[in-house]
């Protein structure tokens, strides 16, 4: 993994460079940063700030976002298949129609996000708290809901999902299979 600085990052990637796998980029500050298309995977971008950033059609494959920032991001179409997001805020960040397979949000906040058509299968939403996100056409296939707050979250589908007794249910109670 090399260490990349913000500057260079950005400048290379306004050249026209996409490819930045394996790069260290932990506790970057890049607010509204636009890199759309980026190609990431593999990096770390632990206790990155991210709010308002645009990474829509990204390859974030196993990359290392634990801590970080991503209020308001946008993530549409983006590939995170194995990404460890735990304890991230993405309070309303879109990440429509994104590839989230194996993602690991344990106790992340996802509060009113965009997950419509989201891949989540196998992901690890542990203690996240989902309230009011949008969770119409999501894949939930085994994905682990024990204690995630689903409150007001909208077209949930728990039929294949795993959830217990301290799961919040979009209609406010608690339940278990």
């Amino acid at each position: 993994m090399r260490k990349i600085s913000i500057k260079q990052l950005l400048s290379e990637y306004a050249e026209g460079r996409r490819d930045f796998r394996n790069s260290d980029l932990s506790q970057a500050d890049l607010f509204e940063c636009n890199l759309q298309g980026v190609d990431l995977q593999g990096s770390n971008l632990t206790q990155a700030y991210l709010p308002y950033a645009n990474l829509s059609r990204a390859n974030l494959q196993d990359v290392q976002l634990q801590g970080a920032e991503l209020s308001n991001a946008r993530l549409q179409m983006s590939n995170l298949t194995g990404a460890n997001l735990q304890q991230t805020n993405l309070v309303r960040a879109d990440l429509a129609y994104s590839q989230l397979e194996g993602v690991d949000f344990g106790a992340a906040n996802l509060q009113n996000a965009d997950l419509y058509g989201a891949n989540l299968k196998d992901a690890n939403l542990r203690s996240a708290d989902l309230s009011g996100a949008n969770l119409k056409r999501a894949c939930l296939d085994n994905a682990n809901l024990q204690g995630c707050n689903l409150a007001r979250a909208q077209a949930v589908d728990l039929q294949t999902a795993i959830y217990d007794s301290t799961t919040i249910f979009p209609d406010g109670h608690r339940g278990d299979r």
